[in-house]
């Protein structure tokens, strides 16, 4: 029973993002669309967040989302992984690092009702976020060709 709770608590969470949530947000928003393809970023040198962002789509069988990619590069540099509770981890390190938007509060506000066992993995992002350097005006497209390690290094000079 607990298993299924899991995974329905799971498909919620996709849907609520990935089909309610964006398309939403790029109709309000406007994003702007990620420059660079699948196979473009495959020639990107190794260690470079573009290859990294590339690599990390191809081993959880992602697509590339050009509306999306920000999120997923966020997912490298900040080491979250991409399940439950790394989505919710990301969003409260976001909100640590001074980010206040809806999908931030929303996703917070679903990780806090549903997932009590990660609760603490919650705080602990959000006091990780406190303490970084701001990233809310890094050129994410642009620092692409940038190697991933020096991009983490950067969270750590505040």
């Amino acid at each position: 029973m607990y298993k299924r709770i899991i995974d329905l608590r799971s498909r919620l969470l996709v849907y609520l993002t990935h089909h309610l949530a964006l398309p939403v947000l790029r109709i309000i928003r406007k994003p702007q669309v990620f420059p660079y393809s699948k196979k473009q970023l495959l020639h990107f040198p190794p260690g470079t967040l573009g290859r990294d962002l590339v690599e990390m789509l191809e081993q959880n069988e992602f697509e590339l989302l050009t509306h999306y990619a920000k999120h997923d590069m966020k997912h490298i540099i900040l080491g979250y992984p991409t399940t439950d509770e790394g989505e919710v981890s990301l969003q409260a390190f976001m909100l640590g690092n001074r980010h206040l938007s809806f999908p931030v509060i929303s996703t917070i506000l679903y990780g806090i009702a549903t997932m009590p066992e990660y609760w603490k993995a919650f705080y602990k992002a959000y006091r990780r976020g406190r303490k970084s350097a701001t990233i809310s005006h890094w050129q994410w497209f642009e620092i692409v060709h940038q190697p991933t390690h020096l991009l983490r290094q950067n969270l750590q000079n505040k």
